[in-house]
């Protein structure tokens, strides 16, 4: 037994005789009966305590205690109340990943996570929470996508919880959970004359990022953060993504580009000649900033694009500024009325130029690994589950072949 129990309604002393004997203590009667005590892997003694005619639940708990000690499966009851918000919090501050992705988890715990679950003690929590969650953000307006990335945290959480002793099993490793429904939602690339109408909507200082977004495949935060001095190679006909300029709360911060892993793209004529031009119309501007973090170490890197200020090209500015405008002038999204915004363009961000550069590549015949190691994915299978609706189906590429063959046979006959 890993502990005893004790009867608080008798004791036992010494009678006239000289033998022990059970006498009634002034608690009889009154409040729990039976407290069933036992010391812990920590040396520290615990207890719960039973009502009357419940000797035999006490023993049965004791022996449950024991049976986890012996199999290290053992949670200490007082720290298993820690609530998911508690054990969330001291989660996110032992962190060590890249400051944005932590800011991203700290953003969607906060907003989506502990106010659903945060109260609930560690301890208490069964698949079926875990059920209730994952419904809850289903029928909220957040997107699929968001709303699995929200699971994966919670999901992250309760591991550790595990890993720290706090909790005998992750609910949301049972067969009866699954994460948020996410919806399959096809790309579907700008024609070759929507890029070229935004181009030319856009104001001649910020022309060449569309270049560099539709004829490199950049991402919007690259083409910011592109420097005059260290990632053009003309005579190659290659750009070197190095970097990015990123918002760290509110703070613009150069980082290395997602995945922390530089790449080499080719770089078509025609995107030489329009950063040629670029920099002779603007030229590069040394801009100041931290790296990696807000209070990281300042470096300095002349930028190939520049705001009117002469700082660095702000994402959120620009996208209200000057491309939304654009989207309008291309017919992309509606003209907003007098005095209103430009409506939502989630799917007509700078984004879209990526997906039209990967669908040129691979309607070019271009291999799946190529266009991933350009894009800068981490692996290829993530770049076919984008695209693969938009390679050349293999049964034409069969026909054409074969027919081809079999003209060459006629034509030797």
């Amino acid at each position: 037994m890993a502990g005893h129990i004790q009867d608080r309604w008798f004791k036992t002393e010494t009678g006239p005789d000289s033998k022990p004997r059970r006498v009634k203590t002034d608690r009889h009667g009154t409040g729990q009966r039976y407290r069933a005590r036992y010391v812990g892997p920590d040396g520290a003694e615990r207890s719960k305590s039973f009502p009357d005619r419940q000797k035999r639940q006490a023993e049965e708990w004791l022996a449950n205690i024991e049976a986890d000690m012996s199999r290290g499966q053992y949670i200490d009851p007082k720290a298993a109340r820690t609530t998911f918000q508690q054990f969330g919090e001291k989660w996110l501050k032992a962190q060590t990943t890249d400051l944005s992705s932590q800011v991203l988890v700290e953003t969607r715990l906060r907003l989506h996570a502990f106010p659903r679950i945060g109260n609930r003690p560690l301890d208490s929590f069964r698949p079926s929470h875990i059920q209730e969650l994952v419904k809850e953000l289903e029928l909220s307006p957040i997107s699929g996508g968001y709303a699995k990335n929200i699971y994966s945290d919670v999901r992250a959480v309760l591991s550790a919880a595990v890993d720290d002793g706090l909790l005998a099993r992750n609910p949301c490793g049972a067969n009866s959970v699954r994460p948020p429904t996410v919806d399959a939602r096809r790309v579907t690339p700008w024609l070759p004359e929507q890029v070229f109408a935004v181009r030319e909507a856009l104001t001649e200082r910020y022309r060449a990022m569309v270049d560099l977004g539709a004829g490199c495949g950049l991402r919007q935060g690259e083409i910011i953060g592109l420097s005059a001095d260290d990632a053009l190679n003309f005579e190659t006909g290659t750009v070197r993504v190095l970097r990015q300029v990123k918002l760290i709360r509110g703070k613009a911060v150069f980082a290395p580009p997602k995945g922390n892993k530089a790449r080499d793209v080719p770089l078509p004529g025609a995107v030489v000649k329009a950063l040629q031009a670029q920099m002779e119309s603007f030229e590069p501007v040394p801009v100041t900033l931290p790296m990696r973090t807000p209070d990281g170490p300042k470096v300095t890197f002349r930028l190939l694009f520049s705001n009117s200020a002469g700082g660095p090209v702000w994402r959120s500015n620009f996208n209200i500024q000057d491309w939304k405008p654009a989207l309008a002038a291309a017919g992309l999204i509606p003209v907003p009325k007098a005095g209103q915004p430009h409506a939502s363009a989630r799917e007509h961000g700078m984004h879209a130029l990526r997906h039209f550069y990967a669908s040129v590549l691979l309607d070019a015949g271009e291999s799946i690994r190529a266009v991933s190691d350009y894009l800068g994915h981490s692996d290829p299978a993530l770049t076919l589950r984008v695209y693969a609706h938009l390679m050349p189906d293999s049964q034409d590429r069969a026909r054409k072949a074969l027919d081809q063959l079999f003209r060459r046979g006629d034509s030797a006959a």
